[in-house]
């Protein structure tokens, strides 16, 4: 795809800011030894039976650290433009997820924290309609890590 520059640098500001969040809410849950999402999985108002096993003894310490995991590296991938699409398709998925735990549905009470949650519009849902501006506008192979793999894969072929 070609892009003016005024669009270039407007879409790698998008994906960076997004990045930033990403791989800030990682560390700070990392660096929170208390943090953990059962509370957010518990309160799910829909699939309850899906985040009710996601939030069981057996699965919990696994879910909180694959929500780290998945968030810090979503963040790294969009900050250096590495691996982007990657990135990009796991930041939709787990904000997907984080959505539909806590949509804001009419008819549906807000759990826990409610800033940010709008009738159906909330936080999770603009964030993911940012990154799937990310995926359908990838910017990575001009400014990003990406540039340089694909200019070795093109290399080598």
């Amino acid at each position: 795809m070609a892009y003016s520059k005024t669009q270039l640098t407007a879409l790698v500001a998008l994906r960076m800011l997004i990045g930033w969040h990403f791989l800030y809410e990682g560390m700070l849950k990392l660096l929170t030894p208390e943090w953990t999402s059962i509370g957010y999985l518990r309160g799910a108002q829909t699939f309850k039976g899906l985040f009710g096993w996601l939030s069981s003894e057996s699965m919990i310490n696994i879910v909180d650290w694959l929500t780290i995991a998945v968030l810090i590296a979503v963040g790294i991938s969009l900050l250096l433009g590495i691996f982007t699409r990657g990135g990009v398709i796991l930041g939709l998925l787990i904000m997907a997820l984080f959505y539909l735990a806590q949509p804001a549905w009419p008819g549906m009470e807000a759990v826990g924290q409610a800033e940010g949650n709008y009738l159906i519009v909330t936080k999770n849902l603009i964030e993911f309609g940012a990154l799937w501006v990310v995926f359908l506008f990838p910017t990575s192979a001009f400014v990003g890590l990406d540039m340089y793999l694909t200019k070795r894969n093109t290399a080598m072929a």
